[in-house]
């Protein structure tokens, strides 16, 4: 049997977000074609995002006006910036709960062999701010490519004369060491901190 061309073209479209591979938009395709309700809900969900949310002016952040909410704080740190790749990865450093800073989101990270170079990332803007900031925290992930945008970033705000830090990377809690990969292990070693009592 053959779905309808509308079907397939939704699925199809489905299959094109990150992290829905073919199967799961056939899935997900067939459940909302069987529950209009819930499709009507999606459709209107997608169509107010597509209309109101942007981007923060300030740090690049998901905004619904023209800054964020984090920016839009005024009990928020804005000499410390934590420079990070993405919006999700502001998020997740916001449900730590731990951070009382502001952002910076560069739009990704450098991968010359996808064409992203320095161009492709807020990195003039990153500059700007860097002048007002007491510390820089570069928060890219523990990738060949956010290594290598943490890196080339210290190359250029070295002579900003901001204070630059990159988040400690150890052992995660209630972990075994014998399922801690090399990388993170040899991490948590080099950087240890003193037992205090």
């Amino acid at each position: 049997m053959r779905y309808p061309d509308r079907l397939l073209a939704l699925i199809k479209s489905l299959s094109r977000l990150p992290g829905v591979g073919p199967k799961s938009a056939q899935k997900l395709g067939l459940y909302l074609a069987q529950n209009k309700a819930e499709a009507a809900e999606l459709a209107r969900a997608i169509e107010e995002v597509r209309e109101h949310v942007g981007v923060c002016r300030r740090c690049g952040n998901l905004a619904e006006g023209e800054l964020c909410p984090v920016c839009a704080d005024p009990t928020r740190d804005d000499g410390v910036i934590a420079v990070v790749e993405t919006a999700a990865d502001v998020l997740a450093i916001e449900k730590s709960g731990e951070f009382t800073g502001v952002y910076h989101v560069l739009g990704g990270a450098l991968n010359p062999l996808e064409g992203v170079g320095p161009e492709s990332l807020s990195i003039d803007s990153l500059l700007e701010r860097a002048r007002q900031a007491r510390e820089i925290i570069l928060a890219t992930s523990m990738t060949v490519e956010g290594e290598a945008t943490a890196a080339y970033l210290s190359e250029l705000l070295a002579s900003t004369g901001v204070r630059l830090s990159r988040p400690a990377y150890g052992l995660p809690v209630g972990g075994t060491l014998e399922y801690v990969d090399e990388v993170t292990l040899a991490r948590a070693l080099a950087h240890r901190q003193p037992v205090t009592e």
